[in-house]
């Protein structure tokens, strides 16, 4: 009885075996044959939703990917009689031109120290506005605090910097006056280089935080309502909901927010800058984006021109490739 016991076990175990072959079998024959699938064949399965993308497809292609063919001119001497694709080629010419020139120093300085202060400060304060707005219990009172933070994002930049130079006229500005009756008298705050910066970065970051907090409201409006009874149950207060609920809740989309404004680490906003300078704080509001418009437009160095703007392409995709990498090793979020 034992013998035949255990041939049957053994038999069993046999058929078990091979019956799990069979379906690891199956189931490879079946990613195999999901992997042959041709494009086309997919296309027609899923024609509605490229129905739905083309005109985004068609869009980008025309006003993103068309423009690039005049990358070339970063490489060629242009001439206006030839067109985009005659002019000598002139190869990095340009780029050893812009390195060597004395601007390249101030240029860099000026749109790193503006754009670093700009990124870090934009990144923290629509973060910290998002995370006050949810600890508010009323919904009447969390809509309007809302809508009052982000009504600033539809203003122009035109009225923004009409509004800066209001507040800060020297004779006349409501915060001249305001420091005068502090005894600091007539400081001209847009005439000084070292309040550019300070004064870019704050107007950005008032307009601008309360539009961007929206998306980390939606994230933290997902997180389950038993989490935070929970944690009050335990003794947890404001802080401690903060800290251990609603931050790890939001540290995903931060990430991924991020990583793509390192994208645009160099690309200061030419309109504002360009409208808040002016003879006295040039030094430290010159930035590559102004300067391209001037030696592009104004003088007509095309192919100069194009080549600062292709290396401050460059150097932001390096920024985004090296944030995505980084955060994809850390913390296994990331964009591709």
């Amino acid at each position: 009885m034992k013998k035949g016991h255990v041939m049957t076990s053994h038999k069993d175990a046999l058929n078990s075996e091979r019956g799990s072959s069979r379906f690891r079998r199956k189931q490879t024959s079946n990613r195999r044959g999901r992997r042959r699938e041709s494009f086309a064949e997919y296309a027609h399965r899923c024609w509605p939703l490229w129905v739905m993308v083309l005109p985004a497809i068609v869009f980008v292609a025309i006003f993103r990917y068309g423009p690039m063919y005049g990358i070339q001119l970063a490489f060629r001497d242009f001439d206006f009689t030839k067109g985009l694709t005659g002019g000598k080629w002139v190869g990095f010419h340009y780029f050893r031109q812009f390195f060597a020139s004395p601007m390249f120093k101030p240029l860099m300085i000026n749109t790193v120290r503006i754009s670093l202060w700009t990124l870090v400060m934009g990144f923290i304060a629509p973060i910290i506005l998002a995370l006050l707005i949810n600890q508010i219990h009323s919904g009447k009172v969390k809509g309007f605090v809302q809508t009052i933070t982000y009504m600033p994002h539809f203003i122009s930049t035109v009225v923004i910097v009409a509004m800066i130079n209001l507040f800060l006229t020297p004779s006349s500005g409501l915060l001249t006056r305001f420091l005068a009756f502090l005894h600091v008298v007539n400081p001209n705050f847009m005439g000084d280089p070292a309040a550019f910066t300070p004064i870019y970065w704050i107007s950005e970051v008032w307009q601008h935080m309360g539009w961007n907090s929206i998306i980390y409201l939606a994230a933290l409006s997902s997180v389950d309502t038993a989490l935070y009874e929970a944690a009050r149950m335990d003794g947890a207060g404001r802080f401690q909901l903060i800290r251990y609920i609603d931050i790890p809740a939001i540290l995903p989309t931060a990430g991924i927010l991020l990583i793509l404004n390192m994208g645009g680490v160099l690309n200061v906003g030419f309109e504002k800058v360009f409208l808040m300078q002016n003879t006295l704080n040039l030094p430290a509001s010159e930035v590559i984006s102004t300067y391209t418009y001037k030696i592009g437009i104004l003088q007509n160095q095309f192919s100069y021109s194009t080549a600062i703007g292709l290396f401050n392409t460059v150097i932001n995709l390096i920024f985004l490739v090296t944030a995505n990498q980084i955060s994809k090793r850390i913390s296994d979020t990331s964009i591709f």
